[in-house]
């Protein structure tokens, strides 16, 4: 009996990737995802597809791999942070050295031709599959019949008859093939990672201005609140709303300073690494501007740090006051 071919994909959890294991799974090819996890981009999507396909799922966090791209990538940037072709290469070299050990004969993405303007033009999936170091092994089955044959299509693993030549950016033929095949459950096709989305781009570019290198705290804390660079240099983290008061209180490290107005709701404001007493007067304006105390109002700000607790004292002044060091605009008001 001929051995049962076995394929390892890399699944976004996306429709695309889920309709690349379904085209292969439906002739009869044992198929199994991969979602690599950074800061950028987690896996919730991913396990949800692979649950709704019954389909094994690996996951792997390769984010030590992954911070070197965020400085210099080969390949460059895209419209946000986003190096879309090195962490494509990433990926697949990733998965690539997990061929033999995990007795997978070759992989698979659910990129389609044209789709997007940096990744997924011709030229742009040439090189990726050249330099994933398996251009032999790489099959992108919703165009594989616009591509060249790899392996599995000319020996007779796949048939490529069975495959698919899509191409462009309309989803029209990819919805027509999940009803076909009982897809009844998938994501919509917004960005799923951080690096594209232009204010958490706008807010890593300005840290990397200032600090050049960033730790995973540095990334964690750029998810949340409204982030102000204050005239002597110090960063000053406000939160929006509940759930960012507590995800700031969860990532204080020693040396913070955390800010908050007595006697009046309002925002935490986190101060991480501390600063010099000129900057903590700003992070307490701050305090007194976004919490629900009137303007021009008398207000203690607790500035809460290793040593204990400190007050400063001010009069609540206008949001538009601040505006000038707000990092990435559009979220200060």
């Amino acid at each position: 009996m001929e051995k049962r071919r076995r394929g390892l994909g890399l699944f976004s959890g996306g429709l695309d990737s889920m309709l690349a294991a379904t085209v292969l799974r439906a002739q009869g090819l044992e198929v199994t995802g991969i979602f690599f996890v950074t800061p950028f981009f987690g896996p919730e999507k991913a396990r949800q597809s692979a649950a709704h396909l019954q389909l094994p799922l690996i996951v792997r966090d390769f984010t030590d791999k992954f911070l070197p791209l965020i400085y210099a990538p080969p390949h460059g940037f895209g419209r946000g942070h986003n190096p879309c072709i090195d962490c494509h290469l990433l990926m697949l070299r990733e998965a690539a050295a997990m061929l033999e050990p995990e007795g997978f004969d070759f992989l698979f993405t659910g990129e389609v031709l044209g789709q997007r303007p940096m990744s997924q033009h011709r030229n742009s999936l040439n090189l990726i599959a050249r330099d994933s170091g398996v251009p032999e092994l790489l099959l992108r089955p919703l165009s594989a019949k616009l591509l060249a044959p790899t392996r599995p299509e000319l020996l007779g693993w796949v048939d490529r008859e069975k495959l698919l030549d899509l191409n462009g950016r309309s989803r029209k033929a990819q919805i027509a093939l999940a009803a076909a095949y009982g897809i009844t459950s998938y994501p919509a096709p917004a960005g799923g990672c951080l690096l594209t989305d232009p204010g958490y781009a706008a807010r890593l570019k300005e840290i990397l201005r200032h600090q050049g290198e960033v730790s995973r705290r540095d990334l964690e804390l750029l998810k949340w609140g409204r982030h102000f660079r204050l005239p002597g240099g110090a960063k000053a983290v406000v939160g929006r709303t509940q759930r960012d008061n507590e995800a700031l209180e969860g990532l204080i490290t020693p040396g913070d300073r955390l800010l908050k107005v007595r006697c009046h709701p309002g925002p935490l404001v986190l101060v991480p690494g501390g600063a010099a007493a000129a900057d903590l007067e700003v992070a307490a304006g701050l305090a007194g501007a976004y919490s629900d105390a009137p303007p021009e109002t008398p207000v203690a700000v607790e500035v809460q740090g290793d040593g204990g607790t400190a007050l400063i004292h001010l009069t609540t002044a206008p949001k538009t006051q601040f505006k000038e060091w707000l990092v990435g605009g559009g979220k200060g008001k």
